[in-house]
């Protein structure tokens, strides 16, 4: 695509993606109350900390650091970063809303008006460089009190909850924001329910009946906040959001393919099937059976599912995965947290994340053969150590290079027919990773001088990354040198 005319089309939506508990800070400032987000401690063994059964969100500062309560200073230093986004020349920004800034506990009827205006800053900000936001309701920060309280979305009350969120931050916003989008990766609750769905072990967080049914409650959630945005303007822009990982057998053994088939269906497509085609897909029962699952479905529920589905797919990509019915023999994909085996084709992040740009085309075109809407790639990075040189300067001709191939892979998908709006790379600014709690796994265009403990100038510095970006949205993809 080097100097020749540009596969992606002249409104193409390029930008970066961030989310409130990863960069904001702020955490108990101006009336915002706990999120889930804030009881989760720093450091690799998190996932692990979370998954004992004692776990129960409780925030003990003695024993773990707590990275994601300072963030970046995002919540003082906003005007600052998004000029830098502007700098590079973003179309759009992808950010979320802390729900906890505005519902302190989640459970109010009446909103944090400190909140609030905090977000309408933001959006003047982002309009004021002609960037248009791209606003995720709900992205892994749910408000602590609806967790602890009411067991998280296993528990329907959550339902009418977000309603009400999603009716104050839809009726307040709407005019300064076209593009959203309901809730981030929904379809990681079948593998990290923590986050998306608020539930522990206790709570429920290993049984397929309490995380079924809270995926379930967040689609009539999500058709209740599309419905509320089309009723305000018909021509905003709703969309799912959904982890998608290209999925292959180990080999041509059939009984690996079947395999295969049945993670793409129950992990790939089961939450986008029921939002982008508002109904329960055709091996749904199979799925219920094998799991044990019986759903409580009110009435009214399936009609409003089919009435309201979200207008694109919104995904993040960032590697494969590989299945088999032999795992216990071969060697894991150490780091990849859908877990799979080892590909031997494929090189791996500092991570364990394997890199597959190939496999983005593959996602590309098999999301949109299936969906027919447009399609969304609202994360993608590489997360890495990166190193400040004597001059204050990253040379990360790696991240570079990951992106430059899933860049062309983009394009190969637009060449194929698949109608793809933008691009927002993760991280766009180094912020604390969600998987890891760390500052040390970085994403970003933008070097941020904070370590693990929150210890540093905060300051922000340009990587080799951000000029390369910046040419690549001048150029509208032409030059990826």
């Amino acid at each position: 695509m080097t100097n020749n005319q540009s596969v992606f089309p002249k409104n193409f939506l390029w930008g970066g993606a961030t989310a409130a508990n990863q960069l904001e800070g702020g955490y108990l400032e101006d009336g915002r109350g706990l999120s889930v987000a804030d009881a989760l401690p720093g450091g690799k063994e998190r996932f692990k900390i979370v998954a004992q059964p004692d776990f129960n969100f409780e925030i003990d500062e003695t024993k773990y650091v707590y990275p994601n309560h300072n963030g970046i200073d995002h919540y003082h230093r906003y005007q600052e970063d998004i000029a830098l986004f502007a700098k590079m020349g973003f179309k759009v920004y992808r950010l979320s809303i802390a729900w906890s800034r505005i519902f302190p506990k989640g459970d109010e009827s009446t909103p944090n008006e400190a909140g609030l205006a905090f977000y309408d800053k933001i959006f003047d900000e982002c309009l004021n460089y002609g960037i248009e936001p791209v606003v995720t309701i709900s992205h892994y920060e749910m408000p602590l009190h609806l967790a602890t309280e009411y067991g998280g979305w296993g528990n329907r009350k959550l339902i009418d909850f977000y309603e009400t969120y999603a009716r104050v931050v839809l009726e307040r916003y709407h005019e300064k924001v076209k593009y959203w989008m309901t809730f981030n990766e929904i379809n990681s609750a079948l593998h990290f329910p923590v986050m998306s769905q608020g539930l522990t072990v206790k709570s429920g967080a290993n049984d397929k009946q309490t995380v079924y049914q809270g995926l379930h409650n967040q689609f009539v959630a999500s058709s209740k906040a599309t419905k509320i945005a089309h009723e305000l303007n018909p021509d905003l822009q709703v969309g799912c959001m959904i982890i998608y990982a290209t999925t292959y057998a180990y080999d041509s053994n059939p009984i690996n393919h079947l395999k295969a088939m049945d993670y793409t269906q129950s992990f790939n497509f089961y939450c986008a099937d029921v939002q982008a085609r508002g109904e329960y897909p055709h091996y749904a029962k199979r799925l219920w059976s094998e799991n044990n699952v019986t759903l409580d479905i009110q009435p009214g529920d399936l009609e409003l599912l089919k009435a309201h589905p979200v207008d694109y797919i919104g995904f993040s990509y960032y590697m494969s995965t590989v299945v088999t019915t032999d795992e216990a023999t071969l060697a894991k994909s150490e780091g990849n947290l859908l877990s799979g085996v080892s590909n031997p084709f494929l090189d791996a992040s500092d991570w364990g994340w394997q890199i597959d740009p190939v496999g983005l085309r593959l996602a590309l075109n098999e999301l949109y053969s299936r969906y027919n809407k447009p399609l969304f790639i609202v994360e993608n990075g590489l997360g890495a150590y990166d190193t400040l040189d004597e001059n204050n300067y990253v040379a990360d001709d790696y991240r570079i290079d990951y992106l430059r191939s899933h860049i062309v892979a983009m394009g190969e998908a637009i060449a194929d027919g698949v109608d793809l709006m933008g691009y927002t790379p993760w991280g766009c600014i180094d912020l604390v990773s969600a998987s890891t709690g760390e500052m040390s796994k970085r994403y970003g265009f933008i070097y941020v001088d904070l370590d693990d403990n929150g210890n540093g100038t905060g300051d922000r510095y340009e990587k080799k990354s951000f000029n390369w970006y910046k040419k690549v949205i001048e150029t509208n993809g032409t030059d990826l040198a």
